[in-house]
């Protein structure tokens, strides 16, 4: 018995040196790690942020009514082009009992003045004719006649207005709304038959229609407040908007706004550009866009990939064929980055071939 598990130890024994031979062999034959290698290359760098925004009119005016009422007729709709001073809508007005009353009573009133005016004026023209009066009396009579003629006049317009929405003294009717630009109808948000309220210094009124030029556009975004020191107007920006793919707008900044405003916990201080918009492209207002500022750039510098290069406390440096797989440390002088391509200022030449780390 003693015997056969001293001949069952050997055996497996043998198996484990055989195993272990065996693997040692394999590794022996794996093939070697070979680094593959990269040349620097002469490139543009540039160094951006991007600032998030849209696309708007720079005049957009919305149009509102100076008395209150009901839409009686509309004469355009939403993307039609309008010139200044052409109709938008007409009001039909409904005036208060109350309202209508009283002016209705303003001018039975001011009518009776008038007339017992005229009766005193008269009395005293003739009493001037007898020489019984001087003339100085006599005009004050004509004056007070004149006066209650004018309060007269007055009371009818009012009236007049009240009901029609236009006076005999006005060649103008507040009934009729008109565009107080030329550009395009970018929404109409009533229809006939709705009620709207005049504009006035307590209320802002119904809007019955919005016209913008859109031949005039602006971007308008934010940009963080570690990057507006940076920037400054005349700069060009480069616009790319989602909505129309493959193509990019040039536009000029104009505008940085002094004050900053917080949102999701970051200052964030307001840019405004001028669209340069090509007549073959229709740009429609709203349209979310963003805007690549360029910060600084490098032109035709010569670059290496930013992750080959291996920067410690004390140094910075790439490794540098010079054999066959055979490689040293050289030490760079590097510039602007862009993030995936690093600006050489010396070190290394364009014909070294550089270890590609990851």
């Amino acid at each position: 018995m003693k015997r056969f598990l001293i001949i069952v130890v050997l055996l497996g024994s043998l198996a484990l040196f055989a195993y272990v031979g065996y693997f040692l062999y394999q590794k022996d034959q794996e093939a070697p790690v070979v680094f593959k290698t990269s040349q620097p290359v002469m490139r543009d760098i540039y160094l951006k942020t991007v600032a998030n925004g849209s696309i708007e009119p720079r005049r957009e005016v919305e149009l509102k009514p100076q008395i209150s009422g009901i839409i009686d007729e509309l004469y355009v709709e939403a993307g039609q082009h309008v010139k200044k001073g052409q109709k938008i809508a007409k009001i039909k007005l409904i005036p208060s009992d109350v309202t209508l009353n009283s002016a209705e009573s303003n001018v039975t009133k001011a009518k009776l003045a008038m007339e017992q005016a005229k009766l005193e004026y008269d009395r005293r023209v003739q009493l001037y004719d007898a020489q019984a009066i001087s003339s100085q009396e006599l005009a004050q009579f004509k004056f007070s006649y004149e006066q209650s003629v004018e309060d007269y006049n007055n009371a009818v317009n009012n009236l007049q207005l009240i009901k029609d929405g236009v006076s005999s003294r006005s060649k103008q009717t507040t009934t009729i709304i008109t565009s107080t630009i030329s550009g395009m109808v970018l929404d109409v948000p009533v229809k006939e038959g709705t009620q709207v309220i005049e504009s006035n210094n307590f209320n802002d009124g119904t809007t019955v229609a919005t016209v913008a030029d859109m031949n005039d556009l602006i971007f308008i975004g934010k940009v963080d407040e570690s990057e507006v020191g940076k920037i400054k107007e005349g700069m060009t920006l480069n616009i790319t908007i989602g909505a129309i793919e493959e193509r990019s707008f040039d536009a000029l900044l104009e505008y940085i706004s002094p004050k900053g405003v917080e949102d999701n916990g970051t200052i964030q201080f307001e840019i405004k550009a001028a669209l340069t918009q090509p007549d073959s492209i229709f740009i429609r207002a709203g349209y979310s866009a963003n805007a690549d500022i360029i910060l600084d750039k490098r032109e035709q510098v010569l670059a290496v990939m930013e992750r080959d290069i291996t920067a410690t406390k004390d140094s910075t440096y790439v490794e540098v064929e010079v054999g066959e797989q055979q490689f040293e440390k050289r030490e760079l002088e590097t510039g602007l980055s862009d993030g995936v391509f690093i600006e050489v200022v010396s070190g290394i030449s364009e014909e070294d071939k550089v270890k590609t780390l990851n």
